[in-house]
């Protein structure tokens, strides 16, 4: 089974290595989610909602929400903002049932990015 929790945050960035509109100071409401993968517990839950509310909100939200995100990334494009948010909430997580499949970065309500475990490992490689 998959369980997906999703959130918003509104954050400003400008990406210095793009040519066009997107290289001037701009903001989004971006929408992120969560995917844990894994097999139900003695609670018949993959995870308690609120644990992952809670983790994300902690190490995530509380960094990105109303900030400027090139003081956290060099370049915040959505598929560094995922890998980004996937170092930070990996590990707290992963349970002996389940861990983070994916997590999906919508910087617009049409345009999203995906990255998934696979993903993360083939980064990490290079």
């Amino acid at each position: 089974m998959r369980l997906r929790k999703e959130f918003t945050f509104d954050a400003a960035h400008n990406l210095i290595r793009y040519k066009g509109a997107c290289e001037r100071l701009h903001g989004h409401t971006y929408r992120l989610a969560v995917e844990i993968e894994g097999t139900v517990n003695d609670d018949d839950m993959i995870i308690d909602f609120c644990e992952v509310s809670s983790v994300v909100r902690e190490r995530v939200l509380s960094k990105l929400d109303h900030a400027y995100l090139n003081d956290l990334l060099e370049q915040p494009t959505a598929e560094n903002i995922a890998l980004w948010v996937w170092k930070l909430i990996d590990e707290p997580l992963k349970r002996g049932n389940c861990e983070l499949c994916a997590v999906i970065v919508w910087e617009t309500a049409t345009s999203s990015v995906t990255i998934e475990r696979r993903d993360v490992h083939a980064r990490c490689a290079e």
